[in-house]
């Protein structure tokens, strides 16, 4: 039985900025250098587009383990869907909603998933990896949002 995630991010920047930054190889990989995260295959680094996969490596509970996704919607700047091709998961599904209020932006998760395993796999997502996909979520959010509401240099120089 697949397991979801919802959240909601309030930030403090326009809405085309925030669809790049979430959008942003390098971004993701700074937001899970806590678990080694690196692009090794596919698009490693800029913005992915639709059509377009990324494998990524990392260690999660003590193993290394690779997984590969893909850009399978995409509608600038209001929203773009991910889906697992390869890795751990039975299946998941990572839809990224993004709206603009003022010059503010609303982002919203909503990541589906289900462990392999059948009812261990379920019993696994409720004893532990829900709250673990929410705490890695919640982290690459909180760099989205510190990277888009940081001050920019001035245009022209000093």
């Amino acid at each position: 039985m697949p397991s979801q995630i919802l959240l909601a991010t309030h930030i403090n920047a326009p809405v085309e900025k925030v669809f790049d930054i979430a959008r942003n190889i390098d971004v993701h990989v700074e937001s899970t250098k806590h678990t080694g995260e690196q692009a090794i295959a596919g698009r490693t680094s800029g913005l992915i587009e639709l059509g377009e996969t990324v494998t990524w490596r990392a260690k999660h509970f003590g193993v290394w383990q690779n997984l590969t996704s893909k850009i399978t919607e995409m509608e600038y700047p209001n929203y773009f869907t991910d889906v697992q091709v390869e890795g751990a998961f039975k299946n998941f599904t990572h839809e990224h909603y993004f709206y603009p209020i003022l010059n503010q932006t609303m982002m919203r998760d909503i990541f589906t998933f289900e462990s392999p395993g059948g009812i261990f796999g379920e019993a696994a997502n409720f004893l532990f990896l829900s709250n673990y996909m929410t705490r890695l979520l919640l982290k690459r959010n909180a760099v989205i949002k510190q990277i888009a509401e940081a001050p920019q240099p001035p245009k022209g120089g000093v």
